[in-house]
């Protein structure tokens, strides 16, 4: 994988650490177009359950966002959930995805 730049490496460090703090399935963190970040982790509870990035494109929402710069999931999975996906689209056609292991080394860039 290629350098990250510092902003990208940012939110590659703030979905690890989400994580880590939960011990959750999947840490995430995204930047919104005013550099403002969210982070989150994936919700598995009785009545819902949410991935990680979908929590923290809401917790974007929610705060105003209107787009995204780019998003970053930290999970042992060999790819990124489609829901997970589908949800920065929504929002950002263009906005890398990258998906980082639980070390945090960075696997794929989704683009």
């Amino acid at each position: 994988m290629s350098e990250l730049g510092p902003e990208d490496e940012k939110i590659v460090i703030l979905a690890r650490s989400a994580r880590a703090r939960t011990q959750a399935t999947e840490g995430a963190a995204v930047r919104d177009t005013d550099g403002r970040t969210y982070a989150a982790t994936t919700v598995e509870l009785p009545s819902f359950q949410v991935t990680a990035l979908q929590a923290a494109i809401a917790a974007a929402v929610s705060s105003g966002a209107e787009g995204l710069e780019a998003a970053a999931v930290v999970t042992h999975r060999p790819m990124v959930d489609g829901a997970s996906v589908q949800a920065v689209r929504d929002l950002a056609e263009i906005a890398p995805i990258f998906r980082a292991d639980l070390k945090g080394d960075v696997q794929e860039v989704l683009q």
